[in-house]
């Protein structure tokens, strides 16, 4: 078996990669560097930091680095998680939350 020219794979990871972006999320596929450093950034907010609370559209979440790898992280971090009116809120703690309403 002929092993495929590097331009070959090189064109063929581009179209995935142009394709993921056109689709939406592709969790099997590797995060480029740009998007494992948008998602850090969340993380790195000063309300992040200091156990506050952070946002994020739910359709840019996706878009970007999509949701299972999202949720991963979040959970990896031990804080909580909450989707309500197209947004992702993060509970930036490891506190147990209350829900009172």
């Amino acid at each position: 078996m002929r092993a495929a020219p590097v331009a070959v794979v090189a064109a063929a990871l581009k179209r995935l990669l142009t394709l993921r972006r056109q689709t939406g999320p592709m969790p099997d596929l590797p995060l480029t560097f740009q998007d494992d450093q948008w998602m850090h950034q969340i993380f790195l907010a000063k309300s992040a930091q200091n156990g506050g609370v952070v946002r994020r559209k739910v359709a840019d979440v996706e878009r970007k680095v999509g949701r299972k790898t999202f949720e991963l992280e979040v959970r990896r971090r031990g804080f909580h998680l909450i989707e309500a009116g197209g947004q992702f809120i993060i509970i930036c703690t490891r506190d147990p939350l209350h829900l009172i309403v």
